[in-house]
């Protein structure tokens, strides 16, 4: 493997430009207006220090300000999890993966295509239409040459895939208790370690001492817990307090306590209200919603369309999901051992509130991403297509899919370059969610889409 890290870079014959410069590699047709400006985003990303995902962005942004003819080129660099790719025009680009063989198209697009590729890589080829074969004996360690396209092997007998380059983290100080010696290998067997292995010192006169198994403290004995009915925090986070009865704000209402036995002031059925009609509407219907929403079915159409789900009914036979401890209309509460769950329309789970405005009605599953329209579960009416853009060009062609499950929310990241990260209710944090696996979000939760845009699920439910 070289220096870089992506092993063995081969040039294929061609008529373009081929660039391999830290690790980073650019495929570009030389007769291309901007190819000094894809050459200059190469190699400021590679001073800089980025990776991969770096790379598209700043080659996305040299893209977006071009007129006309989609520009022909290709781009590829390591990040943490795998190999990132970017492809335009009548580029074309094959990777090898974890899960088989990636290729990704320019022509696919109106604008570009990228994908990130989990690892390990154990191949890597762009290319432009009129690139032949790589001669054997080739091989490009750094620079810029006249090449029609790039082979990359970074699993060449004796070397490894193809990782991102990781940064070894400073060493942390012992802690100021008693420090690891070696007589806890003697009197204290394992599982019982007072520290964690990577704060131990061993000698090299003491290999018998394996520091690389993980300890196994001991798990005090612990107050059972009933399990959470969504991947995300405990079931105290789906225990919503009974609504108030004025208009909708952003704030919590008045908890009632769950002996109370009064009955609750009548209200108005907003079953077969359309969502805003509680959420984006203060005040009731009064109310008006400046921001654009995403069409409902109309009337006697909407019940019919929505799927069936379990679910219970309270008193004044309001459909609930049968995890919840109140009504998520009236706000009554629900005695699980009396109720028999049975299959209903689902009503909407919420919205998802985009920063500029636009409303996306949570009846249906999603397709968020630059092009979705071009998507093949988009034409066959699998999911609603929901076109988000951004100027610094972080969003994908086909970024996220919003997952409808039950009575539960799911986002999937469908491979973007930029990823997808989530802000729990209450967290000041965002977190990275791992592509192509479901992940449930709660009412209150952030999603950051790429680098710029962003997304907030709100319900009138488990709030």
């Amino acid at each position: 493997m070289t220096d870089e890290g992506f092993g063995v870079v081969r040039p294929l014959p061609g008529k373009g430009l081929v660039a391999h410069v830290g690790g980073l590699l650019l495929v570009c047709d030389a007769a291309e207006p901007v190819v000094e400006d894809l050459l200059g985003a190469l190699r400021e990303t590679a001073a800089s220090g980025g990776d991969g995902r770096a790379l598209a962005r700043r080659v996305a942004q040299v893209l977006a300000v071009v007129m006309g003819e989609p520009v022909a080129c290709a781009v590829a660099g390591p990040v943490s999890s795998g190999v990132a790719v970017l492809v335009s025009g009548p580029a074309f680009a094959s990777v090898t993966g974890q899960g088989g063989e990636v290729q990704l198209a320019g022509r696919d697009a109106l604008t570009w295509s990228d994908r990130l590729v989990p690892g390990p890589v154990t191949r890597v080829e762009l290319r432009l239409p009129d690139a032949g074969q790589a001669h054997p004996l080739t091989r490009l360690d750094s620079g810029v040459v006249n090449a029609g396209g790039v082979l990359c092997d970074p699993a060449e007998p004796g070397q490894a895939p193809v990782q991102a380059p990781r940064r070894e983290p400073a060493p942390e100080p012992l802690p100021q208790a008693a420090p690891v010696a070696a007589s806890p290998v003697e009197t204290a067997p394992p599982p019982v370690v007072s520290a964690p292995s990577e704060w131990a010192d061993p000698a090299p006169s003491q290999p018998s001492v394996d520091w690389s198994a993980p300890p196994t403290p001991p798990v005090p004995p612990a107050e059972p817990v009933p399990p959470a009915p969504y991947p995300m925090g405990s079931p105290d986070h789906y225990a919503p307090g009974p609504p108030a009865q004025q208009g909708w704000h952003s704030d919590p209402g008045p908890q009632v306590p769950a002996m109370a036995q009064h009955e609750p002031e009548p209200v108005q059925d907003v079953r077969d209200q359309p969502f805003e009609y509680e959420l984006l509407m203060p005040g009731g219907p009064q109310g008006t919603a400046e921001s654009p929403v995403s069409p409902a079915p109309p009337g006697d159409q909407q019940a019919e369309s929505r799927p069936l789900v379990y679910g219970v009914d309270c008193k004044n036979d309001h459909f609930n999901d049968p995890r919840v401890p109140y009504c998520a209309v009236c706000g009554i509460a629900l005695v699980q051992r009396t109720l028999v769950p049975y299959k209903g329309p689902r009503p909407p789970l919420g919205v998802l509130l985009l920063d500029d405005g636009t409303t996306l009605r949570l009846d249906s599953d999603y397709l968020v991403g630059r092009d979705p329209e071009r998507a093949p579960e988009a034409a066959d009416g699998t999911v609603r297509p929901a076109k988000v853009t951004s100027p610094d060009g972080s969003v994908s062609r086909r970024h996220l899919r919003v997952a409808l499950d039950g009575w539960d929310v799911n986002l999937v990241d469908l491979g973007s370059v930029n990823g997808t990260q989530i802000q729990p209710p209450g967290d000041p944090n965002f977190y990275d969610i791992p592509p192509n696996e479901p992940v449930a979000i709660l009412p209150g939760t952030t999603v950051r889409i790429g680098v710029s845009r962003t997304m907030r699920y709100e319900s009138h439910r488990n709030r």
